[in-house]
């Protein structure tokens, strides 16, 4: 036998377990404001610019080609940041207590749109510490691209800095707990149809003809309390 359910029966399903709703979301709230703030370490982020250009013959003329051949080096340069050959005098120089691979994962080169101009960003839990590996790798590139490659035209645009009101990127926990509420929210309804559904006694005739599957003939009308008083003390006077 099919079982249908109503937008009525689902509003009512939802206020008889309102409040296992709301404590699910509360907890769940709770718990990602909690892991965000205490538990999950923050990571901050400090980034510093590069311009780059080719090196230019005294016979040769800058022309348009020059600047898309530099562009289409920059994937070049990108590899080359990140490269054992960089990272490893970065870590010499900053007497770092890391791999190269797991500094490799913290360094985060990227390229500005048509231009010539790459972004090198590190994420770390220490603010200093993350500016010193940007500026650091910025500056060992720029000593060392000359040797590897055609290039002496390098400069540092705007160096990593460290200010006061600096924000970690992550955790965040408007988000996180934002995420929590939603979870908690559906977390709390899906309890909530799952006892309903699980659920298997008997609150209205129309459980009971599901039940027996038998029409319904006819209801009792329940007898308010105080017929039902009135009638227990009539019976009582005609005992006596």
């Amino acid at each position: 036998m099919e079982e249908t359910i109503s937008l009525h029966d689902i509003f009512k399903t939802i206020r008889k377990r309102l409040l296992l709703i709301i404590s699910t979301f509360i907890l769940a709230v709770s718990i990602a404001g909690g892991v965000s703030y205490f538990l999950l370490t923050p990571v901050y982020e400090a980034s510093t610019q590069i311009l780059i250009s080719k090196k230019e013959s005294k016979q040769d003329q800058f022309m348009a080609q020059d600047v898309q051949a530099n562009l289409q080096l920059v994937n070049t340069y990108s590899v080359i940041i990140k490269s054992p050959i960089i990272l490893s005098k970065v870590v010499d120089l900053l007497n770092l207590e890391t791999s190269l691979e797991s500094l490799n994962k913290n360094i985060n080169v990227s390229s500005e749109q048509n231009s010539q101009v790459i972004n090198v960003s590190v994420q770390e839990p220490n603010l200093r510490e993350a500016v010193d590996i940007a500026n650091t790798t910025a500056e060992v590139f720029q000593e060392e691209i000359p040797k590897l490659m055609n290039v002496d035209n390098v400069k540092i645009l705007s160096p990593a800095v460290e200010t006061k009101n600096s924000k970690p990127i992550r955790p965040n926990p408007i988000i996180n707990m934002a995420i929590g509420a939603i979870v908690g929210l559906l977390i709390g309804v899906g309890i909530t149809f799952l006892i309903e559904y699980l659920n298997k006694t008997i609150k209205t005739e129309q459980d009971l003809s599901e039940f027996m599957e038998l029409p319904i003939l006819g209801l009792i009308s329940p007898i308010p309390k105080k017929r039902m008083l009135k009638i227990k003390k009539n019976r009582k006077k005609r005992g006596s």
